[in-house]
Protein backbone atom coordinates (compact mmCIF):
# COMPACT_ATOMS: atom_id res chain seq x y z
CA UNK A 1 0.00 0.00 0.00
CA UNK A 2 1.55 3.30 -0.95
CA UNK A 3 0.90 5.68 2.10
CA UNK A 4 2.78 8.76 0.12
CA UNK A 5 0.34 11.58 -0.06
CA UNK A 6 -0.12 12.75 -4.14
CA UNK A 7 1.10 16.27 -3.84
CA UNK A 8 -0.32 17.06 -7.92
CA UNK A 9 -4.11 15.94 -6.58
CA UNK A 10 -4.13 18.19 -3.85
CA UNK A 11 -6.70 20.86 -3.42
CA UNK A 12 -4.72 23.10 -1.59
CA UNK A 13 -0.71 23.34 -0.50
CA UNK A 14 1.20 25.17 1.46
CA UNK A 15 4.91 25.64 0.81
CA UNK A 16 7.51 27.35 2.92
CA UNK A 17 10.62 28.45 1.62
CA UNK A 18 13.64 28.76 4.18
CA UNK A 19 16.10 32.13 3.47
CA UNK A 20 19.02 30.02 2.75
CA UNK A 21 17.72 29.07 -0.46
CA UNK A 22 16.93 32.23 -1.58
CA UNK A 23 20.43 33.77 -1.68
CA UNK A 24 23.48 32.24 -3.10
CA UNK A 25 26.64 33.76 -2.92
CA UNK A 26 25.01 36.64 -0.80
CA UNK A 27 22.66 37.51 -3.52
CA UNK A 28 18.54 36.83 -4.03
CA UNK A 29 18.73 33.83 -5.87
CA UNK A 30 16.35 35.00 -9.02
CA UNK A 31 17.14 31.85 -10.92
CA UNK A 32 16.23 29.33 -8.39
CA UNK A 33 12.71 31.11 -7.53
CA UNK A 34 12.02 31.38 -11.38
CA UNK A 35 12.62 27.41 -11.46
CA UNK A 36 10.45 27.03 -8.16
CA UNK A 37 7.57 29.29 -9.97
CA UNK A 38 7.91 26.76 -13.03
CA UNK A 39 6.95 23.82 -10.35
CA UNK A 40 4.05 25.92 -8.99
CA UNK A 41 2.45 26.47 -12.81
CA UNK A 42 3.09 22.96 -12.87
CA UNK A 43 0.12 22.85 -9.84
CA UNK A 44 -1.90 25.29 -10.92
CA UNK A 45 -2.67 23.63 -14.08
CA UNK A 46 -3.48 20.47 -11.82
CA UNK A 47 -5.95 22.76 -10.13
CA UNK A 48 -3.92 22.88 -7.14
CA UNK A 49 -4.22 26.29 -4.93
CA UNK A 50 -1.14 27.37 -3.77
CA UNK A 51 -0.38 30.06 -0.84
CA UNK A 52 3.52 30.53 -0.24
CA UNK A 53 5.34 31.06 3.00
CA UNK A 54 8.80 32.42 2.75
CA UNK A 55 11.91 34.13 4.83
CA UNK A 56 14.69 36.78 4.14
CA UNK A 57 12.95 40.30 4.96
CA UNK A 58 16.15 40.57 7.44
CA UNK A 59 18.55 39.40 5.53
CA UNK A 60 17.79 41.90 2.47
CA UNK A 61 17.16 44.23 4.71
CA UNK A 62 20.69 43.96 6.75
CA UNK A 63 22.12 44.04 2.62
CA UNK A 64 19.88 47.27 2.54
CA UNK A 65 20.65 49.12 5.37
CA UNK A 66 24.45 47.87 5.28
CA UNK A 67 24.26 46.50 8.63
CA UNK A 68 25.86 43.09 7.15
CA UNK A 69 28.65 42.25 9.78
CA UNK A 70 26.76 43.73 12.69
CA UNK A 71 25.00 42.10 15.58
CA UNK A 72 21.78 43.29 16.12
CA UNK A 73 19.52 44.91 19.08
CA UNK A 74 15.95 43.97 18.39
CA UNK A 75 15.35 47.01 17.45
CA UNK A 76 17.71 47.22 14.69
CA UNK A 77 16.52 43.44 13.36
CA UNK A 78 12.72 45.72 12.70
CA UNK A 79 14.09 48.24 10.81
CA UNK A 80 15.50 45.52 8.46
CA UNK A 81 12.92 43.97 8.20
CA UNK A 82 10.83 46.25 7.25
CA UNK A 83 13.18 47.24 4.69
CA UNK A 84 13.83 44.17 3.31
CA UNK A 85 10.15 43.18 3.22
CA UNK A 86 9.97 45.90 0.65
CA UNK A 87 13.09 44.25 -1.59
CA UNK A 88 11.47 40.57 -0.77
CA UNK A 89 8.14 41.49 -2.23
CA UNK A 90 9.32 43.37 -5.54
CA UNK A 91 11.40 40.25 -6.27
CA UNK A 92 8.62 37.96 -5.98
CA UNK A 93 6.89 40.14 -7.90
CA UNK A 94 9.19 40.56 -10.41
CA UNK A 95 9.57 36.56 -11.36
CA UNK A 96 6.01 36.08 -11.35
CA UNK A 97 5.30 38.68 -13.38
CA UNK A 98 7.31 37.16 -15.94
CA UNK A 99 4.83 34.15 -16.02
CA UNK A 100 1.53 36.70 -15.59
CA UNK A 101 0.72 35.31 -12.02
CA UNK A 102 -0.24 38.14 -9.88
CA UNK A 103 0.65 37.69 -6.31
CA UNK A 104 -0.25 39.73 -2.76
CA UNK A 105 1.27 39.82 0.48
CA UNK A 106 0.55 39.53 4.10
CA UNK A 107 2.21 39.81 7.22
CA UNK A 108 0.87 38.28 10.23
CA UNK A 109 1.22 38.17 13.46
CA UNK A 110 1.33 35.36 16.23
CA UNK A 111 -2.02 37.06 17.29
CA UNK A 112 -3.42 36.94 14.04
CA UNK A 113 -3.17 32.85 13.87
CA UNK A 114 -4.17 32.06 17.68
CA UNK A 115 -6.96 35.15 18.04
CA UNK A 116 -10.00 33.37 16.69
CA UNK A 117 -11.74 36.25 15.08
CA UNK A 118 -8.30 37.49 13.46
CA UNK A 119 -7.64 33.77 12.55
CA UNK A 120 -10.81 34.47 10.62
CA UNK A 121 -10.06 37.61 9.34
CA UNK A 122 -6.85 36.52 7.66
CA UNK A 123 -8.74 33.34 6.41
CA UNK A 124 -11.29 35.41 4.81
CA UNK A 125 -8.70 37.00 2.81
CA UNK A 126 -6.47 34.50 1.75
CA UNK A 127 -9.75 32.87 0.44
CA UNK A 128 -10.56 36.00 -1.66
CA UNK A 129 -7.00 36.16 -3.59
CA UNK A 130 -6.82 32.52 -3.94
CA UNK A 131 -10.11 32.62 -5.49
CA UNK A 132 -9.02 35.49 -7.39
CA UNK A 133 -6.19 33.46 -8.68
CA UNK A 134 -3.96 35.56 -6.63
CA UNK A 135 -0.89 33.64 -4.93
CA UNK A 136 -0.47 34.85 -1.58
CA UNK A 137 3.13 35.37 0.07
CA UNK A 138 3.09 35.26 3.60
CA UNK A 139 5.23 36.08 6.04
CA UNK A 140 5.72 37.11 9.97
CA UNK A 141 5.16 40.68 10.53
CA UNK A 142 8.80 41.03 12.22
CA UNK A 143 8.14 44.78 12.40
CA UNK A 144 5.66 44.65 15.01
CA UNK A 145 6.25 40.82 16.82
CA UNK A 146 7.70 40.76 20.04
CA UNK A 147 9.47 37.81 21.87
CA UNK A 148 6.48 36.82 23.79
CA UNK A 149 4.11 36.70 20.81
CA UNK A 150 5.67 35.61 17.58
CA UNK A 151 6.36 32.76 16.30
CA UNK A 152 10.26 32.91 15.90
CA UNK A 153 10.25 30.53 13.07
CA UNK A 154 8.31 30.43 9.73
CA UNK A 155 8.04 26.75 10.02
CA UNK A 156 5.35 26.85 12.74
CA UNK A 157 3.91 29.94 10.99
CA UNK A 158 3.42 27.52 8.03
CA UNK A 159 1.62 25.44 9.44
CA UNK A 160 -0.86 27.63 11.33
CA UNK A 161 -1.35 28.99 7.97
CA UNK A 162 -1.79 25.50 6.28
CA UNK A 163 -4.53 25.16 9.03
CA UNK A 164 -6.06 28.79 8.03
CA UNK A 165 -6.14 27.74 4.10
CA UNK A 166 -7.89 24.58 4.81
CA UNK A 167 -4.55 22.68 3.11
CA UNK A 168 -4.14 18.81 2.64
CA UNK A 169 -0.29 18.90 2.38
CA UNK A 170 2.78 21.19 3.76
CA UNK A 171 5.74 21.27 1.77
CA UNK A 172 8.78 22.67 4.46
CA UNK A 173 11.26 23.25 1.22
CA UNK A 174 14.72 23.58 3.20
CA UNK A 175 18.87 22.52 2.70
CA UNK A 176 18.68 18.56 3.57
CA UNK A 177 16.68 15.71 1.70
CA UNK A 178 13.99 15.11 5.47
CA UNK A 179 14.67 13.29 9.10
CA UNK A 180 17.41 11.25 9.03
CA UNK A 181 17.99 8.00 11.94
CA UNK A 182 21.31 9.70 12.83
CA UNK A 183 23.82 12.50 11.76
CA UNK A 184 24.92 11.95 7.77
CA UNK A 185 27.68 14.31 8.63
CA UNK A 186 29.18 11.99 11.00
CA UNK A 187 27.51 8.82 9.76
CA UNK A 188 27.80 7.53 6.58
CA UNK A 189 24.96 4.76 7.34
CA UNK A 190 22.48 7.23 8.17
CA UNK A 191 19.22 6.49 6.42
CA UNK A 192 16.11 8.71 5.66
CA UNK A 193 13.22 7.91 6.70
CA UNK A 194 10.48 8.27 4.05
CA UNK A 195 7.03 8.18 5.81
CA UNK A 196 6.44 8.78 9.50
CA UNK A 197 3.18 7.94 11.03
CA UNK A 198 3.30 9.16 14.44
CA UNK A 199 5.57 11.77 16.28
CA UNK A 200 6.70 10.10 19.68
CA UNK A 201 9.38 10.59 21.69
CA UNK A 202 12.31 8.74 19.85
CA UNK A 203 11.27 11.27 16.56
CA UNK A 204 11.77 14.36 18.64
CA UNK A 205 15.10 13.22 19.51
CA UNK A 206 16.28 12.13 16.19
CA UNK A 207 15.37 16.04 15.35
CA UNK A 208 17.54 17.51 18.70
CA UNK A 209 20.69 17.94 19.71
CA UNK A 210 23.66 15.83 18.46
CA UNK A 211 21.71 13.50 15.74
CA UNK A 212 19.99 16.61 14.15
CA UNK A 213 21.39 17.84 10.64
CA UNK A 214 20.07 21.19 9.20
CA UNK A 215 20.68 24.29 9.16
CA UNK A 216 18.72 27.33 9.85
CA UNK A 217 15.41 27.28 11.08
CA UNK A 218 16.23 24.04 12.90
CA UNK A 219 14.82 20.44 12.57
CA UNK A 220 13.25 20.49 15.37
CA UNK A 221 10.89 23.57 14.72
CA UNK A 222 10.24 21.63 11.27
CA UNK A 223 8.85 18.59 13.61
CA UNK A 224 6.74 20.71 15.69
CA UNK A 225 5.42 22.10 12.34
CA UNK A 226 4.36 18.89 11.22
CA UNK A 227 2.94 18.24 14.87
CA UNK A 228 0.77 21.18 14.52
CA UNK A 229 -0.16 20.44 11.10
CA UNK A 230 -1.29 16.82 11.82
CA UNK A 231 -3.38 17.61 14.75
CA UNK A 232 -6.14 19.36 11.57
CA UNK A 233 -5.85 16.49 9.24
CA UNK A 234 -2.85 18.02 7.33
CA UNK A 235 0.39 15.92 6.02
CA UNK A 236 4.03 17.93 6.33
CA UNK A 237 6.48 17.00 3.43
CA UNK A 238 10.52 17.95 4.41
CA UNK A 239 12.75 18.11 1.50
CA UNK A 240 15.48 19.59 -0.25
CA UNK A 241 14.88 22.74 -1.40
CA UNK A 242 19.18 23.27 -2.64
CA UNK A 243 18.13 21.91 -6.72
CA UNK A 244 16.41 23.96 -8.88
CA UNK A 245 12.86 23.09 -9.65
CA UNK A 246 12.56 21.60 -6.38
CA UNK A 247 8.97 19.87 -6.34
CA UNK A 248 9.46 18.50 -9.77
CA UNK A 249 13.02 17.30 -8.91
CA UNK A 250 11.05 15.54 -5.52
CA UNK A 251 8.37 14.45 -7.29
CA UNK A 252 10.92 12.46 -9.60
CA UNK A 253 13.47 11.06 -7.18
CA UNK A 254 11.03 10.50 -4.36
CA UNK A 255 13.56 11.75 -1.62
CA UNK A 256 12.31 13.46 1.68
CA UNK A 257 10.06 12.61 4.62
CA UNK A 258 6.57 12.51 4.68
CA UNK A 259 4.69 13.04 8.48
CA UNK A 260 1.29 11.89 7.48
CA UNK A 261 -1.71 12.71 9.97
CA UNK A 262 -4.69 10.24 10.23
CA UNK A 263 -7.12 12.62 11.48
CA UNK A 264 -9.79 14.00 9.45
CA UNK A 265 -10.16 17.29 8.95
CA UNK A 266 -13.23 18.67 11.04
CA UNK A 267 -14.67 22.08 10.86
CA UNK A 268 -12.96 25.23 11.32
CA UNK A 269 -13.38 25.89 14.73
CA UNK A 270 -11.84 22.44 15.55
CA UNK A 271 -9.20 22.77 13.48
CA UNK A 272 -8.02 26.03 14.66
CA UNK A 273 -8.64 24.66 18.26
CA UNK A 274 -6.21 21.91 17.19
CA UNK A 275 -3.56 23.52 15.80
CA UNK A 276 -2.86 26.39 18.46
CA UNK A 277 0.77 26.66 19.48
CA UNK A 278 0.25 28.19 23.24
CA UNK A 279 -2.00 26.52 25.36
CA UNK A 280 -2.49 28.72 28.74
CA UNK A 281 -2.23 25.24 31.08
CA UNK A 282 -2.49 21.74 31.57
CA UNK A 283 -4.63 19.13 33.43
CA UNK A 284 -4.12 15.32 33.94
CA UNK A 285 -6.96 12.72 32.98
CA UNK A 286 -7.37 9.52 35.08
CA UNK A 287 -8.08 6.66 32.52
CA UNK A 288 -11.79 6.45 33.04
CA UNK A 289 -12.04 9.85 31.74
CA UNK A 290 -10.38 9.23 28.60
CA UNK A 291 -11.93 6.19 27.99
CA UNK A 292 -15.02 8.88 27.97
CA UNK A 293 -13.43 11.54 26.03
CA UNK A 294 -12.24 9.09 23.12
CA UNK A 295 -15.64 7.74 23.02
CA UNK A 296 -17.26 11.49 22.27
CA UNK A 297 -17.82 12.60 26.14
CA UNK A 298 -17.15 16.02 27.26
CA UNK A 299 -14.79 16.70 30.25
CA UNK A 300 -15.59 16.59 33.78
CA UNK A 301 -14.24 17.42 36.79
CA UNK A 302 -14.66 14.07 38.30
CA UNK A 303 -11.63 12.42 36.16
CA UNK A 304 -9.17 15.36 36.37
CA UNK A 305 -5.90 14.26 38.44
CA UNK A 306 -3.85 17.23 38.30
CA UNK A 307 -3.43 20.54 36.69
CA UNK A 308 -0.85 23.02 35.98
CA UNK A 309 0.15 26.25 34.87
CA UNK A 310 -2.34 29.25 36.01
CA UNK A 311 -5.50 30.33 33.18
CA UNK A 312 -8.73 31.79 33.51
CA UNK A 313 -12.27 30.81 31.99
CA UNK A 314 -12.14 30.56 28.23
CA UNK A 315 -8.64 30.34 27.98
CA UNK A 316 -7.26 26.92 25.86
CA UNK A 317 -5.81 24.39 27.40
CA UNK A 318 -3.75 20.93 26.85
CA UNK A 319 -5.63 17.99 28.14
CA UNK A 320 -3.11 15.01 29.01
CA UNK A 321 -3.07 11.31 30.09
CA UNK A 322 -1.38 10.27 32.96
CA UNK A 323 1.45 8.23 31.24
CA UNK A 324 2.43 12.13 29.51
CA UNK A 325 0.51 11.62 26.26
CA UNK A 326 -1.09 15.01 24.29
CA UNK A 327 -5.26 13.61 24.10
CA UNK A 328 -5.99 17.35 22.88
CA UNK A 329 -7.41 20.92 23.29
CA UNK A 330 -10.19 22.56 24.75
CA UNK A 331 -11.52 25.45 26.12
CA UNK A 332 -11.91 25.61 29.35
CA UNK A 333 -15.17 26.75 31.68
CA UNK A 334 -13.14 27.69 34.86
CA UNK A 335 -9.93 28.90 35.75
CA UNK A 336 -7.29 27.16 37.44
CA UNK A 337 -7.84 28.07 40.92
CA UNK A 338 -11.44 26.70 40.32
CA UNK A 339 -10.41 23.61 38.97
CA UNK A 340 -8.08 23.11 41.74
CA UNK A 341 -10.98 23.03 43.97
CA UNK A 342 -13.14 20.74 41.78
CA UNK A 343 -11.01 18.11 39.98
CA UNK A 344 -11.45 14.53 41.67
CA UNK A 345 -15.41 15.63 42.51
CA UNK A 346 -18.57 14.81 41.60
CA UNK A 347 -20.39 17.71 39.45
CA UNK A 348 -23.07 17.75 41.70
CA UNK A 349 -20.43 18.85 44.43
CA UNK A 350 -19.24 21.61 42.34
CA UNK A 351 -22.20 24.43 43.55
CA UNK A 352 -20.83 23.86 47.34
CA UNK A 353 -17.14 23.82 46.53
CA UNK A 354 -17.12 27.11 44.39
CA UNK A 355 -20.26 28.65 45.80
CA UNK A 356 -21.80 28.87 42.43
CA UNK A 357 -22.39 26.45 39.26
CA UNK A 358 -21.17 27.81 36.27
CA UNK A 359 -21.67 24.00 34.41
CA UNK A 360 -20.85 20.69 34.80
CA UNK A 361 -18.36 20.56 32.30
CA UNK A 362 -15.17 21.24 32.61
CA UNK A 363 -14.45 21.32 28.81
CA UNK A 364 -17.59 20.60 26.86
CA UNK A 365 -17.11 18.61 23.82
CA UNK A 366 -17.99 21.22 21.46
CA UNK A 367 -15.04 23.02 22.53
CA UNK A 368 -12.68 20.39 22.97
CA UNK A 369 -10.63 18.85 19.83
CA UNK A 370 -8.89 15.29 20.55
CA UNK A 371 -5.91 14.39 18.81
CA UNK A 372 -5.51 10.65 16.55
Amino acid sequence: MNLIPSINSSKRIVIKIGSSLLFRKKQFNFEWLDSLIKDILILKKNAVDIALVVSGAVSLGREYLDLKNKKLKINHKQACAACGQVILMQNFMKSFKKKKIKVAQLLLTFSDTEDRKKSLNSRETINTLVNSKIIPIINENDTVATDELKFGDNDRLASRVAQIFDAQNLILLSDVDGLFDNNPKKNNKAKLIPVIKKIDKKIINMASGETNFFGSGGMITKIQAAEIASSFGCNTLICSGKTDNPISNYLKNKKGTWFLSSKKSGSSFKNWLAGTIKVAGRVLVDDGALKALLSGASLLPSGIKKISGKFSRGDIIEIMSLDGQKIGKGISFYDSLEIEKIRGKKTSDIKDLLGYLATDEVIHRDNLSLNE
